[in-house]
């Protein structure tokens, strides 16, 4: 029978920086059983790809903290690059409520060490974002170190490494059942057979909670699918321009190639394992789009270049990390919520820290645990996209 130190459930992003993590520590024998034929099939390599450090609470400020600077090294890292561009989030405020939290979450990233923020005038969001429409904007906020990273790049190299000391990866293999017994967990069933070992993590991104029920759990995760439009080649906007989140709208933009990648978060999907693209969301997109950027008019779009991907949503848009309840032995990674990819080294880090040290020293763990839904205990993140 096949046998693991760490058996973790899903290749994608997170999955293969908690690999990469657990190699780091010193744990060799690593299994990531990944259900696809190829890894990043699932929401990673869908991702819009941005990274950002501007959120209102300490622990997401400091899982950026660790996150965008280990992009920033990747390379030196994994000898694989990240593809992390540093051209800023930029939020536009176009009313007093929208400007006071800017204001409230800049005062937390103080707090935080996240000293690279700065609050702006509305003169400075046009110097930065001249392309947009500003006869409403009341200011923003922009930090430098946001930027964009290259998701499927991202995972390869935490796997290449990985793998280069001891760990395996195993495609085109399910996961069945997760076996229990009077200690806890004691191995997995898998389309390819069975595996022991005492340790095992739930990275099954948007699938993460049909995997928690194999072991009694129920973690409240559901798939949301987002959508994400790019141009045709547009010389309208700098190819150096930062993300732009209009507040107001929910609108955002950044370059993508030659082009522009257009997003929206509809707030009339619904959950469900969808995964293809409605080209009603064209219209939708343009028309929030067209008030902020104007310039869109211009911009030619094929609806059949446009895409899919699924947000892993938990009822507090946060992530539930750390050990499962009543299950000794099985870790949770799961329910990012559109922040797993930007979340990724923070994530493969705590869980590592978890398993081989019992605590972590990055972030208060126990704020992410899966009992806070039970408990009421719910977290409120303002800087949602």
């Amino acid at each position: 029978m096949r046998t693991a130190d760490v058996i973790v459930i899903g290749g994608g992003i997170v999955g293969s920086s908690v690999a990469w993590h657990l190699t780091e520590a010193g744990v060799r024998r690593v299994l990531v059983i990944e259900r696809e034929t190829h890894q990043g099939k699932g929401s990673t390599g869908r991702s819009m790809g941005g990274v950002r450090a501007q959120f209102s609470l300490p622990v997401s400020i400091r899982m950026s903290l660790y996150s965008i600077p280990f992009f920033a090294r990747f390379q030196e890292a994994m000898g694989h690059p990240s593809g992390y561009r540093p051209q800023g989030y930029l939020f536009v405020a176009t009313s007093p409520r929208h400007m006071n939290a800017l204001r409230e979450n800049h005062a937390r990233q103080q707090t935080e060490g996240l000293r690279q923020v700065s609050l702006l005038r509305p003169d400075d969001v046009r110097r930065i974002a001249p392309e947009i429409r500003s006869d409403d904007v009341v200011g923003g906020s922009f930090c430098p170190t946001d930027g964009f990273v290259d998701p499927h790049s991202v995972m390869t190299g935490f796997m290449n490494r990985a793998v280069e000391r001891g760990a395996e990866l195993l495609r085109d293999t399910e996961v069945t059942s997760i076996q229990r017994d009077g200690y806890g967990v004691c191995g997995v069933e898998t389309t390819r057979g069975p595996v022991s070992g005492r340790v095992v993590v739930n990275a099954a991104g948007a699938w993460a909670g049909r995997v928690a029920k194999l072991a009694g759990i129920d973690l409240p995760v559901e798939p949301l699918r987002r959508m994400l439009l790019p141009t045709e080649p547009f010389d309208k906007v700098a190819h150096t321009s930062p993300m732009v989140v209009d507040m107001g709208s929910g609108f955002h933009y950044r370059p993508e190639g030659r082009g522009l990648l257009l997003a929206w978060a509809d707030p009339e999907e619904t959950p469900g394992f969808k995964t293809g693209f409605d080209h009603g969301f064209v219209e939708k997109v343009l028309t929030r789009g067209v008030e902020r950027l104007p310039a869109l008019e211009e911009a030619e779009i094929n609806p059949r270049r446009g895409w899919a991907g699924l947000y892993e949503m938990t009822p507090d848009h946060h992530p539930v990390i750390g050990p499962a309840p009543g299950v000794a032995g099985l870790y949770l990674a799961n329910g990012f919520s559109g922040h797993g990819v930007m979340h990724s080294p923070a994530t493969g880090r705590i869980v590592a820290d978890l398993i081989t040290e019992g605590r972590t020293a990055l972030v208060e763990v126990g704020e992410l645990g899966l009992e806070r839904f039970a408990a009421g205990r719910l977290m409120r993140e303002t800087a949602i996209l």
